[in-house]
């Protein structure tokens, strides 16, 4: 082999993208010293996107001050790459759910963070931002982070105030002509790989709300205040954001961000793919190696994994998935052109125990699938 991809996904809580890349090619170095692997560690719009991105393309990352989810002051970050000219930002890191540790009350959350890292990206010139939707405490439809860019909310009185979760039925104006200048033709790109409308049964307040700590009454107040900010957009805007697959993520974020500042959701795989480039570093290569924590009906819908295979099948170019655990109901991923799909999982234990050993798991299960290609591939 004279060239191998490797393009996994963290295993979540067990070993990052980056840790996969070292431990597969070391081994592969071992029985193929002559062989060019290369790594691109990717997440899809989630923890470690930043760290990926520069990982892949170089660039810095740029630490601020900046509101966490209850207002407070802290210490935040986002990724300038392409020779500053774009920005990565997860929303996580201002709004993410670990940051409010015990203290569950998506009705009280704000993104308000999440805008101020976008202000401080454009302000520094870039022309493009790619935000990471996902692990969010938030329900606030993205009102927050459209406050902090200039984008004002007024309630019947005509007083100006921050929404959140509890307050989306007080809106009664929206007033955009306040943007910031510097935000004036960039492009925003939300990274969103769920499909889930704003509100309803599949919204984004009955779907993942009580896992942010709302019971069933306070879901139900929540998704009324979805629909009611949505109905107030539509006036104000004639804009039916409600309907579009991927409006309900972080909270209804995905909803807002197109709203409020002109957004476009994308699968988070496929923009990572594009930005890295990575149809042209498939040029030439023999093997691609792609992994996730678990393989099963959820990666079909456009999960790293098989976003990488899709591409790999276009140029006929064979990929192995090496997983933790692999789902029933997986044949699907053959047809979108994964040759072979691997378990890690050497020995029957529960997951405290056999995250301990993922790294030498993974090791092995490499080690074999080398053994194998070189007793095939003369």
């Amino acid at each position: 082999m004279k060239k191998v991809l490797l393009v996994p996904d963290s295993f979540k809580g067990t070993m990052s993208s980056m840790e996969f890349c070292e431990v597969v090619r070391d081994v592969i170095q071992l029985h193929y010293p002559n062989t060019v692997v290369i790594s691109l560690p990717v997440a899809d719009g989630g923890e470690g996107s930043v760290d990926s991105f520069i990982f892949a393309l170089g660039g810095e990352k740029i630490t601020i001050s900046a509101k966490g989810p209850y207002m407070e002051d802290m210490e935040a970050f986002y990724g300038l790459i392409e020779g500053g000219s774009t920005a990565v930002i997860e929303m996580a890191v201002c709004a993410g759910l670990p940051l409010v540790g015990e203290n569950l009350h998506p009705e009280k959350t704000t993104t308000y963070g999440v805008g101020q890292l976008m202000a401080d990206a454009t302000a520094r010139g870039c022309k493009k931002i790619i935000m990471g939707l996902g692990g969010s405490c938030t329900n606030d439809f993205g009102t927050g982070a459209a406050s902090a860019l200039g984008v004002r909310f007024t309630d019947s009185d005509g007083k100006e105030f921050i929404p959140v979760g509890e307050s989306l039925s007080k809106i009664s104006h929206i007033d955009k002509s306040g943007l910031l200048p510097s935000l004036q033709g960039v492009e925003i790109t939300a990274m969103c790989d769920i499909d889930n409308p704003l509100h309803g049964e599949n919204g984004a307040a009955y779907v993942f709300a009580p896992q942010k700590g709302a019971n069933s009454k306070m879901v139900e107040f929540l998704d009324g205040q979805l629909r009611s900010a949505s109905e107030t957009v539509r006036k104000e805007f004639g804009i039916n954001v409600s309907e579009i697959p991927g409006a309900g993520a972080a909270g209804g974020m995905g909803g807002g961000m197109i709203a409020f500042l002109g957004a476009k959701l994308r699968p988070g795989i496929e923009v990572v793919l594009d930005t890295i480039r990575f149809d042209e570093l498939l040029n030439g290569a023999d093997l691609i190696i792609s992994g996730e924590g678990r393989l099963d009906t959820q990666s079909l819908h456009g999960k790293v994994v098989v976003g990488v295979a899709r591409r790999a099948k276009k140029q006929g170019i064979p990929l192995v998935a090496i997983v933790g655990d692999v789902g029933d109901d997986i044949d699907g991923v053959y047809d979108e052109g994964v040759s072979a799909v691997f378990s890690i999982n050497r020995v029957a234990l529960p997951i405290s125990e056999a995250r301990k050993r993922s790294k030498s798991d993974l090791k092995h299960t490499v080690d074999n699938l080398m053994k194998f290609v070189s007793a095939v591939v003369k």
